[in-house]
């Protein structure tokens, strides 16, 4: 069920990113801004033949997790087959859930994170689940650099709750993915970093919301950096700033500086964005929560739907590595010929009014675990809070706005609301012993 935008599109979901991951394993050297991570781990299922067994297993993972889930949560004689293919398919028809199962891009490890470590919190899972959990922590935590600080913020959640067994679990996952990251940059960029490049795209971001623009137009011409040449005419579109081959980040450089582009700009980047800082502490924070803000509202799926820019991107890749057949494949599916917007269109119309549903359950579901004493359902209600929020942070304040950024993680809010739903439904879910599934030990 999870797969079912795939069937419907003829092929895997794909977004322009895709190609810099299939490039991971396919061409050296590897791109400058991603984490050498995800495309391995596509590899791993792709084996340059087919992306149908990598989507295929991204759903049966998102699938494992909600099963984990719903037996973390369900009260005595609840849980089960009938109840988890029901669950999976509430999501199927109302939410974003199966649309970024089956793109083939790290935001379908975003909710695997919240939700593993959710499990890992309070599921008490078994000790060979126990290892896969944290295995696929590491693996979703380092696949993407906004999921570092996610699951930093999720494990203040566990540290807040006291679930020590999770947050040793956590902690040791965070630390194993950072020393990932850090271990794969330093092998294929050359540099032992978290984000050998960054500084670019939170320059970027400041210079689109006006305080780094502001630095600029104040220091320059006598600063002599390279983004003088745009003091006073900087975009306002971080975009723009980032990937038009004649902004800032890209146009050909004066000093002689190899190899060029956001390489070269880091360093620069880093210095405005510390004078940046010195300079208008407060307006940072003010656009930060202004973008959050505005990160948080943006949820829908249609980002991921267009073929923009996938002719010379993902198409190529599989020409590169693939078979024959398999551009085939991708050339005739609805999202390449442009007609997977309206193919789609019937079947999103409801995801804003599950949204809303869930965004306004939510804290009936705290007040309800909190009056309870349900310390098992307010921690997972907890971690959605906190995984949502931190996404919009992380992403909306030093990326930008979105929607693919906040559809791949709101639809757990209706998740929450559902899972919360079938335990508060049971007259002794959440409360004594009857609140803790058998066979696992008390909260």
């Amino acid at each position: 069920m999870l797969l079912w935008p795939a069937w419907l599109n003829g092929y895997p979901l794909v977004f322009v990113d895709t190609a810099s991951f299939l490039h991971q394993t396919a061409a050296f050297p590897p791109v400058w801004d991603k984490p050498f991570v995800y495309g391995p781990l596509l590899h791993a299922f792709h084996w340059r033949s087919s992306l149908w067994p990598a989507a295929a297993a991204q759903t049966v993972l998102l699938s494992w997790l909600l099963w984990l889930a719903g037996r973390m949560l369900a009260g005595p004689g609840g849980g089960g087959a009938r109840a988890h293919l029901l669950l999976v398919a509430a999501l199927c028809a109302f939410t974003a859930a199966p649309w970024f199962a089956a793109l083939l891009m790290p935001d379908a490890l975003a909710p695997a994170l919240v939700l593993a470590v959710a499990v890992l919190g309070w599921g008490e899972p078994r000790p060979l689940e126990r290892a896969a959990l944290v295995s696929v922590a590491v693996l979703a935590a380092a696949a993407h650099l906004a999921h570092l600080p996610l699951l930093g913020a999720l494990l203040l959640v566990l540290a807040g709750f006291r679930r020590w067994r999770g947050l040793r679990d956590g902690a040791a996952a965070l630390a194993a993915a950072t020393l990932l990251v850090v271990a794969t940059n330093a092998a294929f960029q050359g540099r032992a970093a978290v984000s050998p490049y960054g500084a670019v795209f939170a320059l970027a971001r400041l210079v689109a919301d006006g305080p780094a623009a502001r630095t600029i137009e104040a220091r320059c011409p006598d600063a002599g950096w390279h983004m003088c040449r745009w003091a006073g005419r900087l975009p306002t579109d971080s975009d723009e700033f980032l990937w038009s081959p004649d902004g800032p980040a890209w146009a050909p450089r004066l000093d002689g500086a190899r190899p060029g582009g956001p390489i070269s700009l880091a360093p620069e980047a880093g210095a405005i964005l510390r004078e940046t800082l010195a300079r208008e502490p407060w307006g940072v924070l003010r656009a930060a929560a202004g973008n959050t803000l505005r990160q948080l509202l943006a949820v829908r799926v249609g980002d991921t739907l267009v073929p923009d820019h996938l002719a010379v991107s993902v198409a190529e890749e599989l020409a590169r590595a693939f078979p024959a057949v398999e551009g085939a494949r991708f050339a005739a599916s609805l999202q390449f010929r442009g007609a997977l917007p309206a193919a789609a269109s019937p079947f999103l119309w409801l995801h804003p009014f599950a949204l809303l549903a869930g965004a306004v359950a939510l804290p009936f579901a705290v007040w309800r675990a909190w009056a309870g004493g349900d310390v098992r359902l307010l921690g997972f209600l907890a971690c959605v809070a906190a995984g949502v929020l931190a996404n919009a942070a992380v992403l909306g304040a030093l990326s930008g706005p979105h929607d693919r950024y906040g559809a791949r993680v709101a639809w757990l809010l209706p998740l929450a609301g559902l899972l919360a739903w079938q335990r508060l439904r049971r007259p002794s879910a959440g409360v004594g012993p009857a609140a803790v599934p058998a066979g696992t030990a008390a909260p």
